[in-house]
């Protein structure tokens, strides 16, 4: 089940190298301003649905700052999800209908200490605010038949097939273009 990789560390440190190998490659593309040398430049996040073995790991966000014109460059991220303080794991699998969950994934849910409030906010922003961003705009044509909108985020975590852990980080590859401002 997906929902037990939000409390596999291996998982997390696998997200973790994902992202360093995002962040090589918009180095390696320089300042997209001017072209200048980009400099690392992290900040601080304080992540919450994070196990505590690779907390330490996850308690800043990769970034970059521009040598010549001083802009920040911040690379997409397969563990944030914006600037949401839950790390985007949580986001694509807490919030399905509670009626769907299983038992251990309510639980899991419960102890993590996402509040109802802030599920039913994500459960929210799934199927009013996500089928209108441009990466949903461009993309959702790739999946036949169509992804019912309805029942996002449920119905996109199905499209993603395979072992838990391969189709996961398809899917927070797919949604990695949402964790940057363009």
């Amino acid at each position: 089940m997906c929902h037990l990789l939000l409390q596999t560390p291996q998982f997390f440190l696998l997200l973790l190298q994902i992202d360093e190998e995002l962040a090589a490659q918009t180095k390696a593309d320089g300042c997209p301003c001017c072209g200048g040398t980009l400099h690392r430049s992290d900040y601080k996040r304080k992540p919450r649905a994070c196990p505590p073995a690779v907390r330490e790991q996850y308690q800043s966000r990769i970034s970059f700052c521009c040598s010549k014109c001083r802009k920040r460059i911040t690379p997409m991220s397969v563990r944030f999800l914006g600037r949401r303080v839950y790390l985007g794991l949580a986001v694509v699998l807490l919030p399905q209908r509670r009626k769907t969950l299983s038992a251990v994934a309510i639980e899991l849910s419960d102890a993590l200490g996402v509040p109802t409030r802030t599920l039913s906010r994500w459960r929210q922003w799934w199927v009013e605010l996500f089928p209108s961003t441009p990466l949903w705009q461009a993309q959702c044509a790739r999946f036949m038949p169509p992804v019912a909108t309805i029942d996002l985020p449920t119905s996109l975590i199905a499209r993603f097939t395979g072992v838990a852990q391969e189709a996961m980080q398809r899917l927070l590859t797919f949604l990695s273009p949402l964790s940057v401002a363009r």
